[in-house]
Parts: C-alpha cells; sequence; structure tokens
C-alpha cells in the first residue's frame, strides 16, 4: 500500500503545486467565463489571451518577472476596453482594432527577447504560449491559488447586481445598479483571470478555459445561477482530468489534457436534450 501511495501522482509535490493552483484557477475561470458568455464577450477573452503573451514578453524583454507583466498587461487593456466601450461593455470593433496592435506589439517584444535576453530563460516564451503548470513552485502555486481565490470571491460578490445588469441593462441602471462600474470590475476581474489561466494552460489556450466550461454549463440549464456553479465545477473537473492524464501520458502536454477535457465536456452537451418547455393545455370551452 505504501509503494502504491508513493506511486501515485498525488504523493508527487509538482502535481500537489499544479492541483493548488489549477484547481483554484479553474473555478475563477468558470465563474468569470460565465458571466463572459452571458454577456456575449467572448470575443474579449480571445483578445485578452494575446494581450497576457504581449504583457509577459515585454517583462521579460526589460528584464522584469513575467507574471507582472501579465497582470499589468491584461487588467490595463481590459480597462481600456471597458473606457472605449458603452457603459464598460466593449464592442467588436473597439477589440479587434487593440487586437491587432497589441499583436504587433507582441512580436516586437519577442525579437527584443530573443536578441537580448534569450539566455537569461530561453524557454520562457515557449512557456507562456503553452503554460508550465507542472513547473510552478510551491510559492507560486499558494500566490496563484490565493489571487484567484480572491477572484473567485469577488465576482460571487458582485454576481446579483452584475447579472442583473447583464440580463437588463436599461432596467438595471434605472434602479440605480452601478451599470458602468460593475463593467469595469467585471473586466479588471476578468483580466486577472486571463493573467492566471495563462500560468496554467497558456495564453494560446487560455480561451478555453474561460469558454468551454461556461458554454456547456449554459446549455445544461438555462437557470443563471446554477450556470455560475456548474461553470465553476466543471472547469475544476476538466482541470484534475487534465492534470491527472498528463501525468499518466507524461508525453501529453498538461495544457492540451485540460483543453481535451473541457473539449469533450462541451461537446457531449450537444448530446444532451433538455426537456422542452410544457406548454399549458388550453381549458375545455364552456369549462
Amino acid at each position: 500500500m505504501t509503494a502504491l501511495l508513493a506511486a501515485s501522482p498525488l504523493a508527487q509535490p509538482f502535481f500537489q503545486h499544479a492541483l493548488l493552483a489549477g484547481s483554484a484557477i479553474a473555478a475563477a475561470c468558470g465563474l468569470v467565463g460565465c458571466f463572459l458568455v452571458l454577456r456575449a464577450q467572448v470575443f474579449t477573452g480571445d483578445a485578452l489571451s494575446h494581450v497576457a503573451f504581449t504583457g509577459a514578453m515585454a517583462a521579460l524583454a526589460f528584464g522584469y518577472d513575467l507574471r507582472l507583466g501579465l497582470f499589468a498587461a491584461t487588467v490595463a487593456i481590459a480597462l481600456l476596453f471597458g473606457t472605449l466601450g458603452r457603459r464598460a461593455r466593449p464592442d467588436d470593433v473597439v477589440i479587434g482594432s487593440i487586437f491587432s496592435w497589441i499583436l504587433g506589439l507582441g512580436a516586437f517584444f519577442v525579437t527584443l527577447y530573443t536578441t537580448s535576453r534569450s539566455t537569461a530563460n530561453g524557454t520562457a516564451g515557449v512557456s507562456v504560449l503553452f503554460g508550465s503548470i507542472f513547473g510552478i513552485s510551491a510559492g507560486q502555486a499558494t500566490a496563484a491559488a490565493l489571487v484567484a481565490l480572491g477572484v473567485f470571491l469577488l465576482v460571487l460578490l458582485i454576481a446579483r447586481p452584475l447579472l442583473f445588469a447583464t440580463l437588463d441593462e436599461a432596467v438595471a441602471a434605472a434602479r440605480g445598479v452601478p451599470v458602468r462600474l460593475l463593467g469595469y470590475s467585471f473586466l479588471a476581474l476578468a483580466g486577472v483571470s486571463a493573467a492566471e489561466a495563462t500560468q496554467a494552460v497558456g495564453s494560446l489556450l487560455l480561451l478555453g478555459l474561460l469558454a468551454a466550461p461556461a458554454g456547456a454549463a449554459i446549455r445544461l440549464t438555462d437557470r443563471p445561477y446554477r450556470a455560475l456553479a456548474l461553470s465553476a465545477a466543471l472547469a475544476v473537473l476538466e482541470m484534475w482530468a487534465g492534470l491527472l492524464a498528463s501525468s499518466a501520458l507524461p508525453k501529453m502536454p498538461p495544457s492540451f489534457a485540460i483543453m481535451a477535457a473541457a473539449t469533450t465536456v462541451y461537446a457531449a452537451t450537444f448530446l444532451i436534450r433538455r426537456p422542452a418547455a410544457r406548454t399549458p393545455t388550453p381549458a375545455p370551452a364552456g369549462a
């Protein structure tokens, strides 16, 4: 029994660190992603994935910790989206314009980094693109878990008014709900979530962690609060499944395994048919 436990991936420190950070990051992304889908802002998440890469490479190019660039860039650009949009809800034109500019900056910083500082950490760019969750230390895992937990709690704190503003913005504003402030707050939380998710699955794949569990949850239920809980739960379970699969098959990158699990669950929801709402039978004439 002792030998069996020692051979289990749960006994390995690197797996414990990945599980701690990954679980918290997935739960936060599940909640944030659900609101991204409900608010029709999935394109915002896509843009933030490229912002994360550009911010990280900018920090590395100038000799700073890549996490500083990740968080600074994603939060700043997310707030810029809100500033240029109506009531802190950016439209596709705004996002697309900034998207192109950010991609250009990313190419510049990659060139600057590889020509001036590549000897310091030659694999950093690959880690940003594809994630390195099995390579994080105990301190990094704890910090990531605490930040993700903070995002999770803040989303829960504003969930009720944010949902009201999401479903009927005009009525919410008329009722005194601070629609614009909520929009900015949510975009900032989305930026932090994007930065956190980059450490788990990489900037290229973080959109999947934000969108796939939320999309599956919304297909399975039309009740918003139930969808929020289901999205967070699915994201955590998919994170666990991906980490276990990658541990069992070392040649399978954890980011791919996590996204494969998320995609499989989302695809499976198309095989589930929700019962159609019953229409009331009209009363017979003269009844």
